[in-house]
């Protein structure tokens, strides 16, 4: 048994979790990608049996389960299981960087095995900050469909009142929504596209049902505001994530991309109205989300002796913009 560290400062003894693995198998249902695709406002009789699994959906299959007694004050799994018991009350999703090497189909038998792979200590403006990485493999039968790396960052709690979010930020209006804008998003595929996103209690109440997520941020409004000090209930990260990836998707024509990272800059709270982004990029500079990615691809593909034209890619950036114009995610997906 590994010894839980009394304070921030034992890195070591967090450490030791690296290395530990976690494995679930599901299979990919039509009910559960029906209920994703009308929360998100697409016509879910899209997706029958043997459709393709559109990029970012995977999230909602092979999710840790923990049962009620395992509970933490958060809602989530108590620490100290297979994530490490970081001593920080706050705990985000930061970002994640996807590789795909075949698409996930409706109907399919799939597995993830997660690795605790890197864990280090950063200082930011509200304090110390700890960085988890988890990798995940992602397999149909024995056939690796997807590589994956997710950051969670911990922090802790501002010793100050919750703000309250400015309600002239919600005055803006975009009127196209996901639906509308899939609709046109393959005859634009060289200009920008977007949507609008307003996500109340039961957006947020449906994408934590779908994904077997009990983290209170999300629905517990109370402990949002006096335990966390936010100003309201915090929009799921892979959701606004997975609407980036969506809308991506429909303007390629749906085809399966190669990468695809993002970053979260800021939270979004209940409420607020956001701008879903689409924009085609040019090229992928050395500060982009996606070099590092790309490089390495690239380096394997020398290895093995592919032309470099055959790994030219089409890149998109993709953002969330808040009503004020201030961006709370920003990522690129390439092809």
């Amino acid at each position: 048994m590994v010894d839980k560290p009394q304070s921030l400062l034992d890195l070591d003894a967090l450490k030791a979790w690296i290395g530990r693995r976690e494995l679930a198998i599901d299979r990919v249902d039509q009910q559960r990608v029906q209920q994703l695709a009308a929360s998100l406002d697409l016509d879910h009789h899209d997706f029958q049996q043997g459709s393709v699994l559109p990029p970012l959906w995977h999230w909602i299959f092979a999710t840790p389960i923990s049962a009620m007694h395992q509970a933490g004050p958060d809602g989530h799994a108590a620490r100290g299981g297979f994530l490490p018991p970081v001593p920080l009350p706050r705990r985000m999703w930061a970002g994640s960087r996807l590789h795909w090497h075949q698409d996930f189909k409706l109907a399919d038998t799939i597995s993830r095995e997660s690795t605790v792979s890197a864990i280090e200590t950063k200082s930011g403006r509200s304090g110390e900050l700890v960085f988890v990485t988890v990798s995940h493999q992602w397999r149909r039968d024995d056939e690796l469909v997807l590589d994956e790396e997710h950051d969670i960052v911990y922090r802790d709690i501002p010793k100050i009142e919750a703000p309250q979010v400015n309600p002239a930020y919600q005055a803006k209006v975009w009127p196209v929504n996901l639906q509308q804008a899939a609709a046109l998003a393959s005859d634009k595929a060289s200009e920008e596209i977007s949507c609008a996103m307003q996500a109340d209690e039961v957006l947020l109440f449906r994408y934590s049902a779908l994904t077997f997520n009990s983290h209170k941020i999300h629905y517990d409004r109370r402990h949002c505001i006096a335990v966390e000090k936010y100003p309201g209930l915090i929009v799921h990260g892979p959701l606004m994530a997975c609407m980036m990836g969506t809308l991506a998707w429909y303007q390629a024509s749906c085809q399966r991309p190669r990468h695809f990272a993002f970053r979260a800059l800021s939270p979004v709270f209940d409420g607020e109205l956001i701008k879903v982004i689409a924009r085609p990029c040019k090229a992928i500079g050395p500060d982009s989300l996606l070099h590092r990615q790309t490089t390495s691809q690239m380096q394997l593909s020398e290895g093995s002796g592919e032309a470099a034209s055959e790994i030219s890619l089409t890149v998109t950036d993709c953002l969330i913009e808040k009503a004020d114009g201030t961006l709370a995610m920003q990522a690129q997906m390439a092809w």
